[in-house]
């Protein structure tokens, strides 16, 4: 007989039963972040931080935030967001991203998120939030940062002061960085270079190399970015020996290992009229970046060497250093003033199929001019108007002064028709539009520009240009008398065209359109534009074989450029003119721009 299975109850255990204890988050390699080349790489870490439960770890997300691009704004922002409580460090981390990517202007947002939240600004608050403003050119939240930093006690922090001064300047308002600047007691080297670089932006050259002497003075060691800033000045000025004495400067304060020093050395002895001194020091350098290489395509561009920039192009890229937009604008630059016109054109499509680069509105200039230089006004005119952008008066302007170039009229009051849709403030449109109008005798159209332009208030922009003689730059403009040896120029003009005519010199006066002018008006109206004073100071005050070099703010005319070419021969002579398009370099009766300019 089977004894029927009886289950047995297993013995219970009454304890409680202890969790598993949590496994510590694998170590994760932060130190990774900083050696990210990418955002792939940067997502593939954060996606680690996130297998790690890292996630919501405050330090970690702050190095992942500081590490994004500029380009990659709304990757950080998206990080920065997974934070419940940000401090005040990761608002500033976010800001400062923000004021160096495209839209600077979001970091005016991230700040007054952080004041909503309660969270007190610090010292490095500002900085990121004015260089926002700065670059955004938005003055009014300028204003409003700058009310609130003197309200919080920051205005006349060591950090915040410096970036105060610059967003003023780079806002137009440089009397109100000036007043910033002249107010601080214990000025040091950082307000020093924003004011510096405050006067350079605003055209004020002069202005910056007083405030470097003065800052030598106080005994205070200017810094690499001061030297770029006071290089840029010499570069404005056409001071060439200024800027070899600054070179010198480099080199004893050993300056000459940094490579955007070295660039701006070549962009300074570029615009001041030397490509030789150019060269040298291109040569010379030890590591080249792409701007690098850029100066010194745009130098030979700038100087009428189109074959050497191009071929320049060429060993850049077998070398394997990528081109940007500045590089493009000078290899356009030297199609354009060789003309070049297929080459130029086949450039310009490369720079968005071969290289990725989303051409500007300055490219877009640069093929008018290209097309508008070889005569093909038409096809410039129908190329502006199918640009996928909104073109500029700058475009327009472009055309303009080809038609005049080409004469041809009719072309020329539609592009000024377009030019004064979207400003009628500039004084070289109405100036170009009406010479044309009077050398096709159409006089009443003369008239009523004139008209117009009274009414507008518009005025031309004087002629100026300066000419550097023993360390100082001298101005004169056409006409006036305004330096103290005007008087002596004037003469030595006179002189120096009684000379000229017995080698041939006829003043052109087919330009000069006032139909009540006679002869003799039109000659003396043309005799003393201010690259002839310039170039009449330069031969009283320098030594025989001495080369001149001119630095003009407008386009050189061409009875001033005629008269150069005989004074480099008779008066034996090289004179480098630097003019609103280019340089031009007299020698022996000839110029490098083989009549094309």
């Amino acid at each position: 007989m089977s004894t029927p299975l009886t289950s047995t109850p297993l013995p219970v255990d009454s304890r409680p039963v202890e969790p598993k204890a949590r496994e510590p988050p694998p170590p994760f390699p932060s130190f990774l972040i900083s050696k990210c080349t990418s955002l792939r790489q940067l997502q593939q870490l954060h996606a680690l931080a996130i297998k790690s439960r890292l996630q919501h770890h405050p330090p970690l997300l702050a190095k992942l935030i500081t590490s994004c691009p500029s380009s990659a704004m709304d990757y950080a922002r998206h990080l920065f967001d997974q934070i419940p409580d940000p401090d005040v460090v990761l608002f500033n981390t976010l800001s400062r991203g923000y004021s160096r990517s495209h839209e600077p202007i979001q970091s005016v947002s991230v700040f007054a998120r952080m004041l909503d939240a309660g969270v007190d600004p610090d010292d490095y608050s500002f900085p990121s939030l004015l260089k926002a403003c700065a670059s955004a050119k938005a003055l009014q939240e300028g204003r409003q940062a700058h009310g609130t930093a003197v309200k919080l006690g920051f205005a006349d922090n060591g950090y915040v002061l410096p970036t105060l001064i610059n967003m003023y300047a780079q806002c137009g308002e440089l009397n109100a960085a000036r007043v910033l600047f002249r107010r601080t007691d214990g000025r040091c080297v950082v307000s020093y270079n924003s004011m510096i670089t405050a006067c350079v932006r605003s055209s004020r050259p002069s202005e910056a190399l007083a405030l470097f002497r003065e800052m030598q003075a106080e005994g205070l060691r200017p810094t690499d970015v001061t030297m770029l800033s006071v290089l840029s000045s010499c570069a404005l000025l056409g001071a060439l020996e200024l800027g070899k004495w600054i070179h010198e400067y480099i080199k004893k304060n050993e300056f000459g290992s940094f490579v955007k020093v070295n660039t701006a050395l070549v962009d300074m002895y570029a615009k001041c009229g030397s490509l030789e001194d150019a060269i040298a020091v291109f040569n010379d350098m030890s590591s080249k970046d792409t701007q690098a290489w850029s100066s010194m395509i745009v130098a030979y561009a700038i100087h009428g060497h189109g074959n050497k920039a191009i071929f320049l192009f060429d060993e850049m890229l077998k070398k394997g250093i990528r081109p940007d937009d500045i590089t493009f604008l000078g290899v356009l630059y030297a199609c354009s003033h060789s003309g070049k016109v297929k080459e130029g054109l086949s450039y310009f499509h490369s720079m968005r199929t071969r290289h990725g680069i989303i051409p500007s509105i300055k490219h877009y200039g640069s093929v008018v001019d290209l097309l508008a230089r070889a005569g093909r006004v038409n096809e410039a005119y129908e190329f502006i108007d199918s640009l996928p952008i909104k073109p500029t008066a700058i475009l327009w302007r472009t055309l303009l002064s080809a038609c005049g170039g080409h004469g041809d009229v009719d072309l020329g009051k539609q592009v000024f028709d377009r030019i004064l849709e979207l400003d009628d403030t500039h004084g070289g449109d109405y100036v170009i539009i009406s010479n044309m109008c009077a050398s096709a005798g159409r006089w009443d159209d003369v008239n009523q520009i004139r008209k117009l332009m009274s009414e507008r208030g518009v005025v031309k922009v004087p002629g100026c240009s300066s000419i550097e003689v023993d360390n100082m730059v001298h101005e004169f403009f056409s006409g006036d008398g305004k330096h103290p040896q005007s008087r002596a120029a004037h003469k030595m003009v006179d002189e120096v065209v009684e000379q000229l005519k017995l080698v041939g010199y006829v003043p052109d006066t087919s330009r000069v359109f006032h139909v009540a002018m006679g002869e003799e008006e039109k000659e003396v109206s043309l005799r003393y534009h201010s690259e002839k004073l310039a170039i009449a100071f330069g031969l009283i005050n320098t030594p025989p074989g001495t080369t001149l070099r001119v630095v003009k703010n407008l386009r050189v005319c061409g009875d001033c450029h005629s008269m150069a070419k005989l004074v480099s021969m008779v008066y034996a002579r090289e004179i480098v003119l630097r003019d609103l398009n280019r340089f031009h370099h007299f020698k022996n009766g000839s110029c490098s721009c083989g009549e094309f300019w």
